[in-house]
C-alpha cells in the first residue's frame, strides 16, 4: 500500500503533512501579493463623524457586540430578513470590526433608519417598552451622561495613524462636528455634511441643552447601512461612478 510508510513512520507523516500545509498555504497565500487591495472600492462610504464615532466607542465599551453581529452572510435567509449582504468596505475604517458571531439580539448592520429615534431612544432606556419579549439590559445611564468631546480630536488624529482617511480639518473640527449634529438649527451643519456626507443631524436623546452619550450611541444605530446605495451597486464591477 502507498500510504502504509506515513503510517508505521511518525517523521515521514509529519513530513507530509508539512508539504501538504505549505502547499495549501502558497495557493491560497501567494495570489495575494498580486492583488491591489481585497476591499472593493464603493461609491458612499466614508469615515464616521465625530459623533458616530464615539457613540461607536460606547457601544463597544457597553458590551452590545457580545449580542449583535453586524455582518449579513450571503445566505438567502439572511439576505431576506436583514437587507443586502454586508460588504468589506463597510468595515473598512472600523477598529475593530463588529463582525460578531452570536445573535441573541438581530443583526445590526441595516439598522440605520429602521426605526425613529424615539424608538432607539426608549429603547436603550427600557428595551421592554417597545419589545415586551426583550432580554436585553437597559442603558438608562446614557440619557443622564454627558458626552466628554475634549479628546474628539486627539481620538481622529489616532485612528488616522491607523489608515482611516480623516483630515486636517476633520480633526480640528471634531468638537464643532459633534455640537452641530445634534443640532438641526447650527450654523455648522453645512459644513458637517460637506465632510460627512449623509450624516443624520438631529436632537437624538430629544434634550437639546446637553450633548450625551445616548445622543451618540443613537447617531451609530442610525448611521449603520446606509451610507452605500445598494439599488445602484453592482457585484461584478467598479461601483465608483
Amino acid at each position: 500500500m502507498t500510504h502504509e510508510p506515513f503510517e508505521k513512520n511518525s517523521i515521514i507523516l509529519l513530513i507530509g503533512i508539512l508539504i501538504m500545509v505549505s502547499i495549501g498555504g502558497l495557493v491560497q497565500i501567494a495570489p495575494l501579493f498580486w492583488v491591489q487591495s481585497t476591499i472593493e472600492q464603493v461609491k458612499g462610504m466614508r469615515p464616521y463623524t465625530p459623533l458616530e464615532q464615539a457613540g461607536r466607542d460606547i457601544y463597544i465599551r457597553e458590551g452590545c457586540y457580545t449580542c449583535h453581529s453586524q455582518m449579513v452572510r450571503t445566505l438567502r435567509d439572511e439576505v431576506e430578513r436583514y437587507g443586502h449582504y454586508s460588504l468589506a468596505a463597510e468595515s473598512m475604517y472600523d477598529h475593530p470590526f463588529q463582525w460578531g458571531s452570536k445573535r441573541t439580539g438581530p443583526d445590526l448592520a441595516r439598522v440605520g433608519g429602521k426605526y425613529s429615534d424615539q424608538w432607539q431612544r426608549e429603547h436603550l432606556i427600557n428595551p421592554r417598552s417597545v419589545v415586551p419579549e426583550s432580554v436585553m439590559p437597559s442603558y438608562p445611564w446614557l440619557a443622564k451622561t454627558p458626552l466628554d468631546t475634549t479628546k474628539a480630536a486627539n481620538h481622529l488624529g489616532t485612528l488616522r495613524v491607523t489608515g482611516v482617511p480623516y483630515t486636517d480639518d476633520m480633526i480640528a473640527k471634531a468638537k464643532a462636528d459633534i455640537e452641530a449634529q445634534v443640532n438641526p438649527d447650527s450654523k455648522g451643519v453645512k459644513e458637517l455634511l460637506a465632510r460627512y456626507p449623509k450624516a443624520k443631524v438631529g436632537n437624538f436623546d430629544d434634550n437639546a441643552e446637553t450633548v450625551t452619550e445616548l445622543d451618540a450611541v443613537i447617531a451609530y444605530l442610525q448611521m449603520l447601512g446606509t451610507l452605500v446605495d445598494f439599488a445602484s451597486f453592482d457585484a461584478s464591477g467598479p461601483n465608483l461612478r
